[in-house]
């Protein structure tokens, strides 16, 4: 060890990281303290990480790689499994033929190069990098986020599970043997769901594949893949969860669905659980819903001001009918439960039918649609009706008979919201007529028609300022003039992200508020193009003009704005 530190020494000196006359002082205090002289160096900061680095590299002829700076096929990452990867510190680079370039700390390190070749019975080539960017790189693409501890106890789980999965099959007739390895699974799916829970998972999804059992989680609107359970558990995982999920667990062939309610660091968690047959088993996807971390302030969503304020108004008229619309999982029902929690007053009664329920809000009567017993959204409708309510909120329209009682509700005084799948404002007057709803109706009851996406936000810890690319400003139609008092940034990535540069979502929103002249164009069944135009004149923003609103604020992204919208039409 002394010779290598010896070397390595001489290489600092040699590449001009270091001179003689700090090498002999340091080693004199090295020399008293017990400590090695690159170490003492690298506290005493006469040396940075990254000269270590370069004289390493040197010391070998190998190159330094900057992994934070470089993005790595998933085919080159599948090349070394998690395990080896993690117990070896190595990131695999780059693939040709029977070569795989391997990014290590300590290229002397011959031991740990030898037991690769092996492994991964390939010819190993080196790059260094530093020890810090062997960690963030084995987070972000080996499932980061989570503890050693935690990878330590899910990986004893697994060798708990396998042993005595082992035992069971060699003793099958014993009675009792599927029973002693419940304690085990048990641990397994529970730290599946607190792993999830950490790393801020929206979505836990268990996809079973032809040779693997698939686990990812979705963090901020992404899926990440994490460490897979073995393929032999599948059935009993799958099991586990549609007991905990009061399903049919001898019902293989239709859909399921239930809910699982747990605790996780003293916070008590819903998991709306969904089971679906697929060809190499079922899928299981569990959406796990915080009911303590959900967040019910209007500013919370990603409104500016100005669009808070039209939108606070809106929300406290007394009549009318107000329409969220966008694709599935961009934030509406959240929308509707910060609207309800604006204008929920004592004096006011608030109703919602919803399918599922998802939160439990207080102060709010909530109605869960059950199919089974009839209970529909329409049906659910009628009988509210008769409640006397002030505000009612349905969860989606999907029909003719629920938009005609929803419309005819708030034409006799009832203030409604709702929810349609359309992708911009405008259109959502098409999809009602489309439903069947008489255009004199839709154009008399609707106050407000928004759109919205939701877009991640840029991490407040590794932020840094950031200048649009040219076709980042084409697309996003941005001029010079507007970089100029503007503070575009983007995240470097850091562990507090999981090293994506981005942490948390905000919605961008388009609010077309419905004045006389849009009645009647909406009477005249106009085109949507038509209604969009005449939005567009009343000062409505489109959802990327009011994404490149808050790329400028530097809040997002130009990447993320454009990925969640279409360009606007001219």
């Amino acid at each position: 060890m002394a010779e290598k530190d010896d070397y390595l020494i001489d290489l600092l000196v040699d590449l001009g990281f270091v001179n003689a006359d700090q090498v002999a002082a340091t080693r004199t205090e090295a020399s008293a303290s017990g400590v090695g002289v690159v170490d003492l160096m690298l506290a005493n900061k006469i040396i940075r990480p990254a000269d270590v680095t370069q004289a390493k590299a040197a010391q070998f002829g190998a190159e330094v790689v900057n992994l934070s700076g470089i993005k790595i096929d998933d085919e080159v990452i599948a090349t070394v499994r998690r395990d080896i990867a993690r117990k070896y510190r190595v990131i695999p680079v780059f693939k040709h033929d029977n070569t795989i370039t391997i990014a290590i700390a300590d290229p002397s390190d011959l031991a740990t190069v030898d037991s690769l070749g092996h492994l991964l019975n390939a010819e190993i080539s080196l790059q260094v990098a530093s020890e810090s960017d062997i960690e963030a790189a084995l987070s972000k693409y080996y499932g980061g986020g989570k503890s050693a501890a935690d990878d330590e106890r899910f990986k004893q789980v697994i060798q708990q599970l396998t042993e005595e999965h082992v035992a069971v099959e060699e003793g099958a007739a014993t009675d009792g043997g599927t029973v002693a390895a419940d304690a085990p699974l048990i641990k397994l799916v529970n730290q599946m769901i607190v792993d999830a829970f950490k790393m801020r998972a929206s979505d836990i999804h268990l996809e079973p594949l032809a040779k693997r059992f698939r686990l990812r989680y979705r963090i901020d609107g992404m899926l990440h893949e994490m460490k897979s359970p073995p393929k032999r558990l599948q059935a009993a995982i799958i099991s586990r969860l549609k007991i905990q999920s009061n399903m049919s667990i001898s019902e293989h062939r239709i859909p399921q669905d239930g809910r699982i309610q747990t605790n996780v660091g003293g916070k008590t968690i819903d998991l709306r659980v969904s089971c679906l047959p697929t060809n190499h088993g079922e899928s299981i996807v569990m959406r796990i819903l915080d009911k303590e971390g959900l967040r019910l302030g209007l500013p919370e969503l990603g409104f500016f001001t100005d669009d808070q304020q039209t939108f606070e108004r809106l929300i406290g008229l007394p009549d009318g009918i107000l329409l969220v619309t966008g694709p599935t999982g961009s934030g509406k029902t959240t929308t509707l439960y910060s609207c309800l929690h604006f204008i929920n007053r004592p004096d006011r009664k608030i109703i919602t039918v919803e399918d599922p329920v998802e939160y439990i809000l207080s102060g709010i009567n909530q109605v869960q649609v059950a199919d089974v017993v009839g209970l529909t959204f329409s049906a659910a409708l009628r009988s509210i009706l008769r409640q006397a309510p002030n505000v009612i909120m349905i969860g989606e329209i999907r029909d003719m008979e629920t938009a005609s009682i929803a419309i005819n509700a708030s034409l006799t005084g009832h203030l409604v919201f709702s929810t349609l799948h359309t992708n911009d404002a405008p259109s959502a007057v098409t999809r009602l007529i489309d439903i069947g709803v008489k255009p004199f109706l839709v154009a008399s009851s609707t106050r407000c028609l928004m759109a919205q996406r939701l877009v991640r936000k840029i991490c407040k810890k590794c932020g840094e300022p950031y200048v649009p690319t040219e076709v980042e400003m084409r697309q996003l139609k941005m001029t010079p003039e507007m970089l100029e008092k503007a503070t575009p940034r983007k995240g470097r990535g850091c562990p507090d992200c999981n090293n994506t540069g981005c942490r948390g979502r905000m919605g961008i929103f388009e609010i077309f508020t419905i004045d006389d002249e849009a009645r009647k164009l909406i009477y005249e069944k106009v085109p949507s193009s038509v209604l969009r135009a005449r939005a567009r004149e009343m000062g409505m923003r489109t959802l990327r003009e009011d994404g490149v609103r808050k790329v400028l604020a530097g809040i997002t992204t130009p990447d993320e704005v454009i990925r969640a919208t279409v360009g606007d039409e001219t």
